[in-house]
């Protein structure tokens, strides 16, 4: 299997947390795993380039760099809606144009719109610069309440955090969710995160004390996908009212507990399809979803496709 060349785009000063997003899932990926991808830094003038962190660091290729690019990551860029040098935005058109798949984290979305990647298209950034990009961008269509937009051949993610949450999707498009999951437990992540950047967008809420914590439930649920789990069945082992736990869900998840239950269901049978040759129906009693007819239904509305297509694609038995 041929690697996957990542190649980051930086520009002073340097993001350092976006950069370390897309290195840490692209390039230090587990020891114990095959590496997928390869992953390089370039800059538009190579040498010694500012960061935000004070330091400087030192960018040994130019822009042809994205000649050779599977995947070119703008991992941020500060301070939002500078203007993009013309050999920048050519360079991104030219990798595009060539089938490259063109990534922001961040605020890399502002160099994606000026580069006119995003005309007629969702896209994301940090919330608080949401509104300066749609007023910049009017063709743009910005979505304020998600992690990540993702068209395939362009992807943009929210603020800082969220770069993680789009490099780990697009290894799970690229590679299947066992892999993905491999490199987020290294990372010491979930595999993906639910809800949407809205809930960090205003005053977060007072920390949540020890005995609020969900994380022994979820394991406790985890453990028991093979059962039936409803809403009242969790909130009688958590001790909570079925309303509490709602509301918990929520605050420290972004989520419900029906669409966590779901997710972790979907993901339990996409490494089940990866990872075995068991029949389709055996799968989806063992993940909780009943039966064949509706995990083909669930996996069709959710990952756009079938189990059979996804165990063909992603199967490694």
């Amino acid at each position: 299997m041929s690697l996957h060349r990542v190649v980051a785009l930086l520009s002073p000063p340097q993001s350092l947390f976006e950069l370390g997003c897309a290195a840490e899932v692209f390039g230090t990926g587990p020891q114990d795993i095959p590496a997928r991808y390869t992953f390089r830094i370039c800059a538009e003038r190579p040498g010694p380039l500012p960061t935000t962190a004070g330091f400087t660091m030192l960018v040994d290729t130019g822009l042809t760099a994205l000649r050779e690019a599977d995947t070119v990551v703008v991992p941020g860029w500060q301070p939002p809606g500078a203007p993009a040098p013309p050999a920048v935005t050519d360079a991104l058109r030219a990798a595009h144009r060539r089938g490259a798949r063109i990534v922001a984290i961040c605020t890399g979305a502002f160099v994606l719109a000026q580069a006119g990647l995003l005309d007629g298209r969702r896209a994301t950034t940090h919330w608080r610069s949401t509104a300066q990009l749609a007023t910049a961008f009017p063709e743009v269509q910005v979505d304020p309440d998600v992690l990540f937009v993702d068209h395939g051949d362009v992807a943009t993610s929210a603020g800082t955090g969220a770069g993680v949450d789009l490099c780990l999707h697009l290894v799970r498009s690229d590679h299947g969710a066992a892999y993905a999951a491999q490199i987020a437990r290294s990372m010491v992540l979930p595999p993906h995160r639910e809800g949407s950047q809205r809930q960090y967008a205003t005053k977060p809420p007072a920390p949540a004390r020890a005995d609020e914590s969900l994380a022994p439930l979820l394991d406790w649920a985890t453990s028991r996908l093979h059962t039936r789990l409803t809403l009242t069945s969790l909130a009688e082992h958590a001790g909570l009212s079925s309303r509490t736990l709602a509301r918990r869900f929520t605050e420290q998840l972004g989520t419900s507990p029906g669409q966590w239950l779901l997710g972790r269901r979907l993901d339990a049978a996409r490494a089940l399809l990866e990872q075995t040759d068991l029949p389709v129906e055996v799968i989806a009693t063992r993940v909780g979803l009943a039966s064949a007819v509706n995990l083909r239904r669930r996996f069709r509305t959710h990952l756009g496709t079938t189990p059979g297509t996804y165990r063909r694609t992603f199967g490694e038995t």
